[in-house]
């Protein structure tokens, strides 16, 4: 259990604190990049206990700009998205997606003062179906995360969002609490944590009989990212990043990709045939008949069995399959650059000694 201390450590968000920094210095998923349409209404957005609004211009690039209008502290949320920018209900002032001022129409013709003004904005930028944000210093921006999904064809996936009301925290460490997945009769488990280059990775033995066990690893990535391990192959990967609105409220972003779906640089295994043709593109008069072969098989002294149709009798024989080439850092799973394997972490939770 956490002191009182550490507890407000944790869960604290807001400017000026230390998990607010730290969450600062990442790039942070906080909005379906379909939830904006260019020339839209403007949304309402809360991050980190801060006020925004996010809206798409008539190029199509996503902005997020602080919610009150440096003039006379109005909301940008009841402007007008037009011409490239957002226009303040109020004195009309105009702000491009950088912030910069590009129309103040209580300015005489020729009058400069708006290039001395600027409204608050953030980095965004739009990959995986998702806008994220990087609202700390500039100089020290960090990389958006590579992580393996990002790279999933859109048909392939499914993202959604919705909002909690309690703590990121809070909800973080139920969705990782691996004692949930299980049904009350299960036998307890025994949970090892492994510090990884971009996280945890939190693994729970229990028995599966007298000479097995099984064992469920669930990972953490920093600042607030969870990947949780299927029940088999067959089920779907899910992806959740838990950001924090403020102290008392979290957005929740999933992204579903369906068993089978190969994340970039994982190619399926393919057998090279030299007579390419399939049965069904065949002519007529060597589909008829399971002893029928094609001329170009006959030319290779192809034998064709009896009862079966004429591709199936014509496939060669496999040869041996070439080593693949060894992915590159960056396609394994390289979490933040940091050279992180989720894979490696797995073994190394599971291989550790008196589990």
């Amino acid at each position: 259990m956490l002191n009182r201390d550490d507890n407000e450590l944790l869960t604290r968000v807001g400017p000026g604190t230390a998990m607010g920094a730290l969450f600062r210095r990442h790039w942070l998923p906080f909005m379906l990049a379909d939830e904006l349409v260019a020339e839209a209404p403007p949304k309402r957005v809360r991050l980190l206990g801060e006020p925004l609004v996010a809206f798409r211009d008539s190029r199509g690039r996503p902005g997020l700009l602080g919610e009150h209008c440096p003039h006379r502290r109005a909301s940008l949320a009841l402007g007008r998205n037009e011409a490239h920018g957002l226009r303040c209900a109020y004195h009309g002032w105009k702000f491009d997606v950088s912030g910069r001022c590009l129309d103040m129409p209580s300015e005489p013709a020729g009058s400069g003062f708006r290039e001395k003004v600027r409204a608050a904005a953030y980095r965004v930028t739009e990959r995986g179906g998702l806008l994220w944000a990087y609202l700390g210093p500039e100089e020290k921006r960090a990389e958006l995360p590579e992580l393996e999904w990002l790279g999933v064809p859109a048909t392939r996936r499914q993202a959604a969002r919705h909002a909690l009301a309690c703590n990121y925290a809070q909800a973080l460490e139920g969705e990782i609490d691996e004692s949930r997945a299980a049904p009350p009769p299960a036998a307890a488990a025994r949970y090892t944590v492994h510090e990884t280059a971009y996280g945890l990775a939190c693994g729970a033995r229990r028995a599966a009989d007298a000479d097995r066990h099984l064992w469920r690893i669930n990972l953490f990535l920093m600042p607030c990212f969870t990947l949780l391990a299927p029940e088999d192959a067959s089920r779907p990967r899910r992806f959740r990043a838990w950001v924090p609105e403020d102290d008392e409220h979290t957005s929740v972003l999933t992204v579903v990709r369906p068993a089978g779906v190969r994340p970039p640089g994982r190619r399926a295994r393919r057998v090279r045939r030299p007579d390419r043709r399939s049965h069904a593109r065949a002519p007529r008069h060597e589909r008829q008949g399971g002893g029928c072969i094609s001329p170009a098989a006959a030319r290779r002294g192809a034998q064709a069995r009896p009862g079966r149709r004429a591709a199936d009798a014509l496939r060669p024989r496999l040869l041996p399959r070439a080593r693949p080439r060894r992915p590159c850092a960056a396609r394994r799973a390289r979490l933040h650059r940091a050279g992180g394997d989720p894979a490696r972490d797995a073994r190394a939770v599971i291989s550790r000694p008196d589990q």
